[in-house]
C-alpha cells in the first residue's frame, strides 16, 4: 500500500523527467532494478510509484507514492525513506510529505503540545517568552546567575544555548544542577513557573543519562537538535515514561535540500517535538515571510490527530519586534529573544521584565 505521499522538486529537462522521476521512486523504495524483484507483494506494495509530474517554472514537481511500512514507524528511517539516497543527487529537493492519517499516531508526535506547555507554565491567552543562556565559555555558576536574572524577570522558558554540551568550563551535570537550583529559587521568591530546558547532547547512552539527570534535577523541559542527535532519539525521548516537553533546535537543518516547513514544521513534530525553533524572517538568517508562515502552519495545523507544536521564531530578534511577531504568528507562539536581552544596557532582569510585559500586553 502506497500510503506515504512525497513531493520532490527536480531540476532536469522535459525529456529526462519521466525517467528521473521513476528512478527516484525506485531509489527511495527498493534501491534495485524492479525487474529483478520476484515477489509479487513487493512489486505491488513496496516499489515506489510516480503519481504525478508537474512543471514548476524551470523545475518539475514529482509526486511519488511510497509504502509507510518501510519506515518501521521510526522517525529516522522515515527521513531515510523520504530522501536518504536521493539527497545525494544535487538537482533534487524534498518539498513535502504526507503519511496516511490513520498511521501517524504510530510515530508518537508531541506528548504535551501547545496545551501541555501552557499548563506547565500556567500561561493562557498570550505568547510564551523564552531566552537563552550564553555565551559559550561561561562557567556553570555564571550561567546560573544569568538564569536567575531571567527568571526573576518573569521569562517563561530558559534554554541552554545549543552550543552548550559537556565542556570542561560548564560540565552538563554541574550546569543543570546550578541553573535549575537558581531558577527554582527565583520561582519560589516570585511565585513564577519558569521552566529550564537544558540542551541534550552525546551518544545514545549519554543522551538518555543526561535526560534522566535533567529530569531528576527538576528541569521542566529539555532541548534537542534532531539533525545532530537524530530524529530517532527525539522520538525515543518523547515516548519516555514521565517524559518532559521537548524543544527542537534547528542546528544543521539547513544542510540538506529539505524544505523548512516539511523538516522543522512537520518531521520534527511527527517525531515528538512540542515546540520547534526556526529562523524568523528579518533576523540573522534568510527565511522568507512565506516560509515562516508555512512552517508555523505546519507545526500547529490539525494533522492526523497529533497534538500541535508551538512555533518558536528566533535568530537575532529584538524587543522592538515583539508587536510585529505577535501580529504575524498569533498567540500560540513562543517568542525567543536571547542576545538582545542578555546584552541590554539596563541589565538582564530589567530587560527580561520589559520583554515579558510587552508580550503580556497581548493577553486575551
Amino acid at each position: 500500500m502506497k500510503d506515504l505521499q512525497v513531493t520532490y522538486r527536480l531540476e532536469c529537462t522535459a525529456a529526462e523527467v519521466e525517467a528521473r522521476a521513476q528512478a527516484i521512486a525506485v531509489e527511495q523504495s527498493i534501491e534495485m532494478p524492479p525487474e529483478a524483484v520476484r515477489s509479487s507483494r513487493v512489486r505491488e506494495e513496496v516499489i515506489g510509484e510516480v503519481r504525478e509530474i508537474e512543471a514548476d517554472g524551470p523545475f518539475f514537481l514529482v509526486r511519488v507514492g511510497l509504502s509507510l511500512a518501510t519506515t518501521g514507524y521510526d522517525a529516522g528511517q522515515l527521513l531515510n525513506m523520504l530522501f536518504g539516497n536521493t539527497s545525494l543527487q544535487a538537482d533534487v529537493s524534498l518539498l513535502d510529505f504526507e503519511p496516511a492519517a490513520a498511521a501517524m499516531a504510530e510515530f508518537g508526535g508531541p506528548r504535551f503540545g501547545i496545551e501541555g506547555l501552557r499548563a506547565r507554565v500556567g500561561v493562557i491567552g498570550r505568547p510564551l517568552t523564552c531566552s537563552a543562556l550564553k555565551p559559550q565559555g561561561s562557567t556553570a555558576a555564571e550561567l546560573a546567575q544569568i538564569a536567575a536574572a531571567l527568571a526573576r524577570g518573569g521569562v517563561d522558558l530558559i534554554k541552554d544555548d545549543h552550543g552548550l554540551a559537556n565542556q570542561a568550563f560548564a560540565p552538563f551535570a554541574e550546569r543543570v544542577e546550578a541553573v535549575q537550583a537558581a531558577i527554582a529559587e527565583a520561582n519560589r521568591c516570585s511565585g513564577g513557573r519558569t521552566l529550564y530546558a537544558p540542551s541534550l547532547t552525546g551518544g545514545p547512552d549519554e543522551l538518555l543519562a543526561r535526560y534522566r539527570l535533567a529530569r531528576e534535577a527538576g528541569a521542566g523541559m529539555v532541548m534537542l537538535a534532531p539533525m545532530i542527535s537524530g530524529l530517532s532519539a527525539l522520538q525515543r525521548l518523547a515516548a519516555s515514561e514521565a517524559g518532559l516537553p521537548i524543544l527542537a533546535h534547528p542546528a544543521m537543518a539547513g544542510a540538506a535540500r529539505v524544505s523548512p516547513p516539511a523538516l522543522i514544521g512537520k518531521l520534527f513534530r511527527l517525531a515528538g517535538a512540542d515546540a520547534t525553533i526556526f529562523p524568523n524572517h528579518g533576523g540573522r538568517f534568510s527565511y522568507s515571510p512565506a516560509t515562516c508562515t508555512a512552517l508555523a502552519h505546519a507545526a500547529r495545523r490539525p494533522w492526523g490527530g497529533l497534538r500541535p507544536a508551538m512555533p518558536v521564531p528566533a535568530g537575532g530578534m529584538t524587543l522592538d519586534r515583539v508587536d510585529e511577531m505577535v501580529s504575524f504568528y498569533g498567540r500560540d507562539t513562543i517568542l525567543l529573544i536571547g542576545g538582545a536581552v542578555l546584552g541590554a544596557a539596563e541589565g538582564i532582569e530589567a530587560a527580561a521584565r520589559a520583554f515579558v510585559d510587552s508580550v503580556a500586553a497581548h493577553t486575551a
